[in-house]
């Protein structure tokens, strides 16, 4: 029985999708832009990487054809000439450009109502919201209140949240409250359960994630965020690929945010590590002993969290090289029969204004040993991809997206 891996590099968008200026990010392309940068010198940093972005595997795949789909201009990357894989594009057609909305469209059940969001002003926050947070959480206060980057907002309040007990709220553009507290000083678990109630309280807002945020350091700083984010995420619709899988009594396994995105619904055996490196140790270990039937699903954060929204180009690429220089390893341990997907949830083009995500297409590259290899095109719903999931494991249909043939 066939097996199946679906490995989303967070944000790793190629090129502006048609609705871009709708969400003000018209000519945004993070793959095309971090390319075009390293051809220029401009991602170069010393003890880093240095000179043109070099991932052959998943050129070799047909990624750089899949960008030049997407954009319709030839890429700052060789295309290779013979791909040995199949290779196309996919269009979201999610309202949204954040996590729960392309990740849940990935697995068969787009969504077709808008989130809610907190406006850019100062507070951010409903003074409904605050209050009852407070009060249920038995909090002294709230700081912040505001659209910010997680990692300068912990810098500006850091130490004042230490000396007064009071976390730190804050908010972007995307359907988000985050919540950031000292691991030592607050406490990892009090966070996560003040992030608990406030999910309940964002609720009949329409709000998609509420994510704790704890971080470690001195009272003068500096301020280091720890690996041990969690995702409190409304529930996603019945019928995901995940929903299927665990139906079928498959083995399922999900690895990094997966299973805070889908709020631990279906997500079967849950893995984490700190780090793309890390988090691609446990992979091979999965794809080692994942059983016949069994279906895998892993999201890789870095590429996002630590240098899409830091808007930092060098540091990108040097995580796509070193994330392409593992796929050998990853394909290496693939069975005759299995199926393996790479492809992405939205953009956060590192070269582009602000620090948020960006509405773009994605690729999406399959590959396999005795995967049929060749174009697959535009797809017009990511949950393409979920079809194409179930269709070779031999599970029902869901309720969107249509499969490409992948033997």
């Amino acid at each position: 029985m066939a097996r199946a891996f679906l490995i989303v590099m967070d944000s790793v968008g190629c090129g502006g999708a048609e609705d871009a200026n709708a969400y003000g990010d018209e000519g945004a392309d993070t793959l095309g832009h971090i390319a075009q940068a390293c051809a220029r010198g401009e991602g170069d940093r010393a003890g880093l990487r240095a000179g043109p972005l070099r991932i052959p595997f998943m050129q070799s795949l047909g990624l750089a054809q899949a960008m030049q789909a997407s954009t319709g201009t030839a890429p700052a990357l060789p295309l290779f000439e013979t791909p040995a894989g199949q290779w196309g594009y996919g269009v979201e057609i999610s309202i949204g450009k954040d996590t729960p909305s392309g990740h849940w469209e990935i697995a068969g059940t787009p969504v077709p109502r808008p989130w809610g969001y907190f406006p850019h002003t100062i507070p951010a926050l409903p003074q409904e919201l605050t209050d009852a947070l407070i009060a249920e959480a038995k909090l002294p206060g709230l700081l912040g209140n505001c659209h910010a980057s997680g990692t300068e907002i912990i810098d500006r309040f850091g130490a004042e949240h230490m000396r007064t007990g009071e976390p730190i709220a804050y908010t972007s553009v995307d359907s988000v409250l985050q919540i950031a507290a000292h691991e030592e000083t607050f406490g990892r678990e009090r966070l996560y359960d003040v992030c608990g109630i406030a999910r309940r309280l964002c609720d009949p807002l329409g709000i998609g994630r509420v994510i704790a945020r704890p971080f470690v350091g001195p009272a003068a700083g500096p301020f280091t965020r720890t690996p041990y984010r969690k995702d409190f995420a409304v529930l996603p619709p019945d019928g995901t690929v995940l929903h299927r899988a665990a139906s079928a009594q498959r083995k399922v396994v999900t690895l990094g945010k997966i299973g805070d995105i889908f709020a631990h619904r279906h997500t079967g055996e849950e893995i984490k590590a700190a780090g793309n490196n890390a988090l691609f140790d446990r992979l091979l270990e999965v794809t080692k002993a994942l059983p016949d039937g069994g279906f895998a699903f892993a999201n890789f954060v870095d590429f996002d969290t630590d240098h899409g929204h830091r808007r930092d180009v060098p540091g990108y690429a040097a995580a796509l090289e070193a994330f392409d220089v593992r796929l050998p390893e990853f394909a290496a341990l693939l069975r005759p029969g299995d199926l393996a997907i790479l492809t992405a949830d939205h953009g956060n083009d590192p070269t582009f204004r602000g620090t948020d995500h960006t509405r773009e297409h994605v690729p999406i590259l399959a590959f396999g040993p005795d995967i049929k290899v060749g174009c697959i095109g535009r797809r017009n719903s990511l949950a393409d991809i979920a079809e194409t999931i179930a269709g070779h494991l031999g599970l029902p249909k869901g309720p969107a997206g249509e499969a490409w043939p992948t033997r």
